[in-house]
């Protein structure tokens, strides 16, 4: 008996699937010539809905039977062709190098060869369900007897690393997972050879497939589970290809790299790390006003904290005016009050929203203030020698985003009243969310369409008055914004080429660090930006925080490195874990700048930092963890 045809699936760089887009027609003529389907052209459909997407297999020739990473496709006019690639599906298994990762894997789970998406032998998942849904969860096997570390989210902004050795640990919204094989041992994986002799490093990547952004959970049967969700309940599909990228090797920093930048020209919706131009205070030392003076900040305040750090030797030569210095007010009296009512009673603060581009009183010179912020960036940079003034601002323009029916903010359309919808694993992270204020009293979103205008006149602005950079915050908010907009992902996407076209237009320095942006819709469009914040907040006053801040970064940067430069926050230098902190940085390839109080300094600290000049020396690659401790957590050991 002749076995069925094993036909090469379809090129991994098939068009993305995005909304109001030629993809149907492109897609489904790959298909018609690789699979010969009659109703191929009934592949993907579209529900009447203009932002609605609608993928299906067409009735009669599903292709879901797999040998290696093809599709075979079981028709009896075909003869065999058979192939072994490193990364494959056989008999239910997920093999890698010839050691299972995964056993059991459904029927339903789809193998796409990633050979063109570069060198390096890889493999994309994705799964075919019964039904339309803009929420699916599909198992991809059982995963025991291993090592690994996870990178997930446990706030809705924010990652930070689990380790564990069987499916259940693995945490949700994961978005990042390295798998160490048990075959062997750490000191056979030092010595040259056959793969059969070494530690395996197997890394599975979860992506953004059209507008469906995917993250990975385990659960109680130790199944490693795909989880898939566009934050529209009008956004739908069924059909799912290139979902997770998975790939191997020996040397598991030369996997995860190889790994992402296949990733990367499969998606090409972002570049590496190392394709990006830095900006200059990576070089320099700086100062940042948030932990120093929070919201109340003011450019006496900011003067202050320059002269003080520069009559110690040790001069900042950036300075990051954190949030407190832009023009923002609450909503209407009536409608004020009625929140403030609700708000005593859930015990959520006032939500305030950005009124106007332009800076607040406090950053306006007494004498003029048509100078406006202008004048602190004069006193900055002519008075006490900085290189570098950044201010800081959300991808929304504020916390509240933008306020509806403010004259100043008329010309960029209406604002539009967004609820934030969460996915069940940021909410079950961070069930705290159920009471925030931005779910509680909306965000007013500027439309897309006028995204690119907005952003353009405010760092022009901000250019205009010697401004270098922008600090872009609360990112992430973007993908539970994308109710009748076509999703989360997106939105992220229209926003983040509406923020890279402006920077790149008003900041010639690249002058923009990301933060709370640690989701996937975020980091795989991030063409532009070279900085992201690499954990939660440092916090000065909670002891328990510090060990969890340098763990989080560390294992972070493993993940995030290879996109962006992590910057591992501002420290307090006249702190008790002072030393811990500034050790950090000092080898953490980032950005080093603290957030001191004026006149509250550790100059002994700070000059082992900062030279007289005001550089610092900074190593050449961001800061990981060695192999030997990729999968163990100083910060819950248990050793002190």
């Amino acid at each position: 008996m002749v076995a069925p045809l094993s036909i090469p699936i379809h090129s991994s760089n098939t068009p993305v699937i995005t909304i109001n887009t030629p993809f149907f027609n492109t897609f489904s003529t790959s298909i018609s010539h690789f699979l010969s389907l009659k109703n191929a052209h009934n592949l993907f459909t579209r529900t009447p809905c203009s932002s609605s997407l609608n993928l299906s297999f067409a009735s009669n020739n599903r292709v879901l039977a797999y040998r290696g990473s093809e599709v075979e496709a079981n028709t009896d006019k075909e003869s065999a062709m058979t192939i072994k690639p490193a990364v494959r599906i056989s008999e239910r298994k997920l093999v890698v190098k010839d050691r299972t990762i995964l056993t059991n894997v459904p029927e339903n789970v789809i193998a796409t060869s990633g050979a063109a998406a570069g060198p390096v032998e890889g493999v994309f998942l994705g799964a075919a369900f019964d039904k339309d849904s803009n929420n699916h969860v599909v198992s991809l096997g059982t995963l025991r007897d291993v090592r690994f570390l996870a990178c997930f989210r446990f706030k809705l902004w924010w990652m930070a690393q689990k380790m564990g050795d069987k499916g259940r640990d693995i945490p949700l919204e994961t978005q990042f997972l390295l798998v160490e094989t048990k075959d062997g041992s750490h000191l056979e994986a030092d010595i040259d050879g056959d793969d059969e002799n070494k530690i395996v490093y197997t890394v599975f990547l979860p992506l953004v497939e059209g507008p469906f952004k995917a993250c990975l959970q385990g659960n109680s049967a130790d199944e490693l589970e795909l989880c898939l969700w566009s934050g529209d309940t009008d956004t739908l599909a069924s059909t799912f290809t290139h979902s997770v990228y998975i790939s191997s090797g020996t040397d598991p920093f030369g996997t995860i790299y190889e790994a992402i930048k296949a990733v990367k020209l499969h998606l090409g919706t972002f570049r590496l790390r190392g394709e990006k131009k830095l900006p200059g205070i990576v070089d320099y030392f700086g100062w940042c006003t948030w932990d120093a003076f929070y919201q109340e900040v003011t450019q006496e305040g900011v003067e202050a904290g320059l002269e003080s750090l520069e009559v110690g030797g040790t001069p900042p030569k950036f300075v990051i005016i954190d949030d407190g210095w832009q023009s923002v007010g609450s909503d209407d009296h009536q409608q004020q009050q009625e929140e403030e009512e609700e708000e005593k009673e859930l015990g959520a603060p006032q939500l305030l929203r950005l009124t106007g581009i332009k800076e607040n009183e406090k950053f306006q010179k007494k004498e003029d203030p048509s100078v406006g912020i202008k004048n602190i960036v004069n006193i900055a940079k002519e008075k006490h020698g900085l290189k570098y003034v950044y201010v800081w601002h959300a991808i929304t323009g504020y916390w509240g985003g933008v306020r509806p029916g403010v004259k100043e903010m008329e010309e960029y359309g209406s604002a539009i009243m967004q609820y934030p919808k969460l996915s069940k694993g940021v909410l079950e992270n961070e069930p705290t969310w159920k009471n925030d204020a931005i779910a509680l009293q909306g965000l007013g979103l500027v439309n897309p369409k006028n995204v690119y205008k907005f952003y353009n006149e405010l760092h022009s602005y901000l250019a205009s008055a010697g401004i270098d950079g922008v600090k872009v915050d609360v990112q992430c908010i973007l993908e539970t914004l994308g109710t009748g907009l076509g999703g989360g992902a997106e939105l992220t996407r229209q926003y983040h080429h509406a923020l890279d076209a402006s920077v790149a237009r008003n900041f010639p320095d690249n002058g923009c660090i990301a933060c709370m942006s640690h989701n996937l819709e975020s980091l795989y469009c991030s063409k532009q930006t070279g900085i992201v914040r690499a954990s939660d907040d440092f916090y000065p006053r909670d002891p328990t925080s510090h060990t969890i801040h340098i763990a989080a970064v560390a294992y972070n940067s493993v993940f995030l490195g290879e996109i962006m430069l992590p910057d591992w926050d501002m420290f307090h230098s006249l702190h008790p874990a002072a030393d811990y902190h500034g050790s950090a940085r000092a080898i953490s390839g980032g950005p080093v700048y603290v957030s001191d109080a004026p006149g509250k300094h550790n100059f002994d600290l700070l000059r082992k930092l900062v030279l007289p000049d005001g550089s610092i020396l900074r190593a050449r690659l961001p800061g990981r963890p060695t192999k030997d401790c990729l999968f163990s957590d100083p910060a819950r050991d248990g050793v002190r």
